[in-house]
């Protein structure tokens, strides 16, 4: 399991919203520094050509305008990018970046996300014939509508964004859908802890991120060879933010 960081993450000046609140990062890093022993992989920034598999030009030219965002969003892409390129390789990756990017859609930006990150990482190793299909999981609390639109010409890579109220239903229909799935190539993770019991989804527990986790990695390991990445998106609760990821992490691990 490698960890995808860049230190430049833990810049929270490049905008003022609730993604970029100060200490963030470092209440994740904290806790997989310590407790986690995961080596961390510095990733570089994507290129404006991975942007625009997913992205209009028009889209990309109105965030360039901002040199520190344009600088901040191009590293998160290409921190998504570095983990779908070492779960190619058959290890599991956790993308610790910012800015998120599930709501970001094809030529439109809302909800703290720039880039689509999932979108240009998944497009990109389509682009090279890695893959051919693909599942995403988006358990954040709130709806992937940017993964959604970015990747609706794309039938074979596949999206769930559990809807179920209660966290044991919400569990089983993870489930439910991984025993249905077929004929991909990676597992994609777009990983919300804001669907935590203290954050805005108040519904998950932390033990559920642990489920999460173990059962993307059986079913990578059943369905694709172990080839699975998450990348993260929201999740605001500072004060048990690392932990929940690091149990994420501990169920996705080999």
């Amino acid at each position: 399991m490698k960890i995808i960081f860049h230190e430049d993450y833990n810049d929270s000046t490049y905008v003022s919203d609730t993604a970029a609140a100060a200490g963030r990062m470092e209440a994740i890093m904290d806790v997989l520094s310590r407790e986690s022993g995961y080596p961390v992989i510095k990733p570089v920034a994507a290129g404006v050509d991975d942007l625009l598999r997913a992205h209009t030009r028009e889209h990309v030219d109105t965030i360039r305008q901002d040199d520190k965002l344009f600088h901040m969003a191009l590293l998160a892409a290409g921190g998504a990018i570095s983990a779908t390129e070492i779960a190619y390789s058959g290890e599991p990756a956790f993308a610790c970046i910012r800015p998120p990017g599930h709501h970001a859609s094809r030529n439109s930006h809302w909800g703290f996300c720039y880039f689509n990150n999932m979108g240009i990482a998944l497009l990109k190793l389509m682009s090279k014939d890695e893959i051919k299909g693909a599942f995403v999981l988006d358990f954040d609390a709130h709806k992937g509508d940017g993964n959604i639109d970015v990747l609706s010409e794309h039938p074979e890579i596949r999206i769930l964004n559990p809807f179920s109220t209660d966290r044991q239903a919400y569990i089983e229909e993870i489930e439910k859908t991984l025993k249905e799935i077929k004929g991909i190539d990676i597992i994609g993770v777009s990983a919300g802890f804001d669907s935590y019991e203290k954050d805005l989804g108040k519904k998950l527990k932390r033990f559920d991120f642990y489920l999460m986790g173990r059962l993307l990695k059986k079913a990578s390991k059943r369905l694709c060879d172990g080839r699975r990445f998450a990348v993260l998106e929201g999740g605001y609760y500072q004060a048990d933010l690392g932990k929940n990821v690091l149990a994420f992490c501990q169920g996705f691990d080999d």
